[in-house]
């Protein structure tokens, strides 16, 4: 009796708490860059095999009908940073390149992010890779919510050659740095020991690599792997595979400190693949920089061992904005209502607790494009455009095209004339939800005189 006393006294002594940091999962959120939908073993992929992201939807959920809100880089990280469309607070485009954007670019000073709701709730936050939501110090990640960042701030940069651009250097922190290694192969070392530098804390490690977007500087080491593949698929698949070994070097570390079930990992690409670097958007239409499903409908993968399904696939329309608030949720962390997010939780869908869809329909403004998908139907108004032709945005919606996805996943069959109603009924609720977007706070081209220098 007195051991069984003094053994309940020494534990009405120990500091209890019930949402404590050590006890919140940690959260690895990973994007890659123009990285077309058909180039994952999952969805169809022949010719590159990619085991390391295949096993995230293996050992998780694979989403068919995962998006992105903008159809290129920038706006879709302001999205994802946010959790909100990146239209409402006028983040349309990208800048121009680093030594001509304008100095106000950068991702709005008025929006919360989602690291640094992390970090108040006591996670070690940490960044890889590309960032492109603003150069000058206020809009740096180490500003923006991150303790650490490794990466550039910049839109692209050589593999190869860190000394390419001196507007654009790798840093680390705030100081640049001569990085020796192949990026994404730095990226990998990195992020490696970001997960085993807080093995005893919850942490947070967004991890954006700029694989597969260009320059397109193949990693050589791979070349024998891609025997039958010539010109720029053989080069654009050595990039993907060494992007695919580096998240399986960051998963394998997970796994090695016996983490692996106390790990959300998110998985989106920025945007479907563009002209150019010889990827693959599979069956989709168009691709980066249009408002088609090759442009905005990318691969998307979620895991999270004994609490998410393993090898679920989910076909309801979701968008990178959820994962924002998914983290959240995981975390045990409440948004604020005025941060009015546009993400959904996606977890008790995903846990088969709700059965509805996440979303009652999901909305795109990109210059003169638009798109709405409201269940199987799709809205939208779409081009070749460069640009000059950005430069503006949409006013109207007549000659949108209406399509259904479910029968006619290329967009090839418009609907317009035969489906008046169904038109008229996305028509109107896009028009009331663009209502609510700002005017774009810059346009592409725009160049500022003089940029002061990192």
């Amino acid at each position: 009796m007195r051991l069984f006393s003094l053994l309940i006294a020494f534990l009405l002594c120990v500091p209890w708490t019930t949402n404590s940091a050590a006890e919140k999962p940690n959260i690895l959120l990973i994007v890659s860059d123009d990285h077309g939908w058909g180039d994952v073993g999952v969805n169809g992929c022949k010719d590159i095999p990619t085991p390391h992201l295949d096993s995230i939807s293996r050992n998780g959920v694979r989403f068919t009908s995962g998006y992105v809100s903008g159809p290129y880089c920038s706006p879709t990280r302001a999205g994802l940073m946010t959790g909100r469309y990146q239209t409402r607070f006028g983040h349309e485009f990208n800048p121009g390149p680093a030594p001509a954007a304008l100095k106000s670019f950068g991702l709005s000073l008025n929006e919360s992010t989602l690291p640094a709701k992390l970090k108040a709730a006591g996670y070690a936050t940490g960044m890889v890779g590309k960032w492109h939501l603003g150069y000058e110090p206020e809009f740096h990640p180490l500003s923006r919510g991150f303790d650490e960042f490794f990466g550039f701030l910049g839109g692209a940069h050589s593999y190869v050659n860190a000394a390419a651009d001196n507007a654009n250097p790798i840093m680390r922190g705030r100081q640049s740095v001569a990085e020796l290694e192949y990026l994404t192969d730095a990226f990998r070392r990195e992020a490696v020991a970001f997960v085993e530098k807080h093995a005893k804390q919850s942490w947070f490690l967004y991890l954006p690599f700029n694989a597969v977007h260009g320059p397109m500087d193949g990693a050589a080491r791979y070349n024998h792997r891609f025997a039958d593949l010539t010109g720029g698929r053989k080069t654009y698949a050595t990039m993907l595979t060494a992007m695919d070994e580096a998240i399986g070097a960051v998963l394998a570390k997970i796994r090695e400190l016996g983490q692996e079930e106390n790990t959300l990992v998110l998985f989106t690409a920025d945007n479907g693949g563009p002209l150019g670097n010889s990827s693959s958007n599979g069956p989709l239409r168009g691709h980066k920089a249009q408002t088609w499903e090759g442009g905005i409908r990318v691969p998307f993968m979620a895991q999270w061992k004994n609490t998410l399904p393993a090898g679920k696939v989910y076909d309801q329309p979701v968008i990178q904005l959820d994962f924002h608030t998914t983290a959240l949720a995981a975390a045990g962390v409440s948004p604020n209502p005025q941060s009015k997010l546009d993400g959904v939780n996606l977890l008790p869908y995903l846990k088969g607790e709700v059965a509805s869809d996440p979303h009652e329909a999901l909305y795109w403004r990109f210059g003169k494009q638009m798109a709405i998908r409201m269940g199987d139907w799709k809205l939208v108004k779409a081009a070749n455009v460069d640009g000059a032709q950005r430069s503006d945005i949409i006013r109207d919606l007549a000659g949108a095209e209406l399509y259904n996805l479910a029968r006619d996943i290329g967009e090839s069959t418009n609907l317009a004339d035969k489906e008046p109603e169904k038109f008229k009924q996305l028509a109107g609720a896009w028009a009331k939800w663009n209502e609510g977007n700002a005017e774009p706070s810059w346009f592409p081209g725009q160049r500022n005189a003089k940029r002061k220098k990192q």
